[in-house]
């Protein structure tokens, strides 16, 4: 296994994250604590969650398996960079009026203590918002994140789903109050999606911020199910795959030729992009976990990647330049 420095922090994170999305959904609890022990086994040390997976009246549920199995000791805890997040509601009456999503010091203080407790630590190594919050003040969230910081319940600040000025106004007023600010962005990026690359991924570079791909393979659709038959509950509907069609034949072609999968050769071009640090693969099972691994063995040349781009072109490069000069 790989591994980096997340964004400008000195923390050693895995190139590769485990997401837990789908544990306590459609993966079992039995099969969420192999496909963990594997991740450790296999050199992975980063793993994302949220205290809305299980989502609904079930939120919680993933965290609490994750959990579980940090109780059964060997270090499991030792060894894992735990990231969790928070934004939504967690269906708890106790929250009142507060229980609406959104982020504010409230949320930063009760629901990072429900996290702690789900999850069995006392602390979490990146905390992560799940949203933007553009009707909460900065001077408010950065409060509650040193507190936090200074109690030793969470190490780095992480976002999720910012924009690239939303990042740009986050690190001027972390700059301000002498705070190391966001370390990281997850954010949808992808062979179909690659707006980021207009402003997001150069700010993230600019201002220090590691990029966290969620959905790298576009729930499904670059892995290659149409072709091999494996389908998701997340690979897209008819019309997706009919938008799409000419450019994931294509694309599979391409992979024939590598003698690759798809969805290998679409982790390994994110893993190419030098503003990546660490896509998340949010397997179901050990299965597609054990296939996942070969991604960091799979290196692409130049010639690859520019047949990438030219079935999936990107925006043209960064904002203004790809529209305006």
């Amino acid at each position: 296994m790989e591994f980096t420095k997340l964004g400008k922090s000195g923390l050693r994170v895995s190139r590769l994250c485990l997401g837990t999305m789908n544990f306590g959904v459609d993966t079992d609890e039995q099969e969420s604590f192999r496909i963990m022990d594997a991740a450790l086994d296999a050199g992975i040390n980063f793993f994302d969650t949220a205290n809305i997976y299980g989502w609904g009246e079930n939120s919680g549920r993933t965290e609490e398996i994750i959990g579980r199995w940090f109780a059964q000791g060997g270090g499991r805890r030792e060894r894992t960079v735990l990231a969790t997040k928070m934004y939504g509601d967690m269906h708890d009456p106790l929250d009142g009026p507060n229980r609406e999503a959104g982020l504010s010091a409230y949320k930063i203080r009760r629901h990072l203590e429900g996290s702690l407790r789900r999850l069995q630590t006392d602390h979490i190594e990146l905390y992560q918002m799940h949203h933007i919050d553009r009707s909460v003040s900065w001077e408010e969230l950065w409060g509650a994140f040193e507190i936090a910081a200074a109690q030793g319940k969470i190490g780095y600040v992480g976002s999720s789903n910012f924009a690239g000025w939303d990042i740009a106004v986050a690190q001027g007023e972390a700059k301000a109050r002498g705070h190391l600010g966001l370390v990281c962005e997850q954010h949808k990026y992808n062979l179909l999606c690659r707006l980021p690359e207009l402003e997001v991924l150069p700010a993230a570079k600019a201002l220090g911020l590691g990029i966290i791909p969620w959905s790298p393979l576009d729930g499904g659709l670059l892995a290659g199910n149409a072709r091999h038959g494996g389908g998701s509950k997340r690979s897209g509907d008819a019309k997706r795959l009919e938008k799409h069609a000419s450019q994931l034949e294509q694309f599979g072609a391409l992979c024939d030729e590598l003698g690759e999968r798809e969805d290998t050769v679409a982790l390994a071009w994110l893993l190419a992009q030098p503003a990546v640090t660490a896509p998340i693969i949010g397997v179901r099972t050990m299965e597609q976990f054990e296939r996942t691994l070969r991604v960091v063995d799979v290196k692409l040349d130049e010639s690859a990647l520019k047949r990438i781009d030219e079935i999936f072109p990107g925006p043209g490069g960064e904002a203004p330049r790809a529209y305006a000069w």
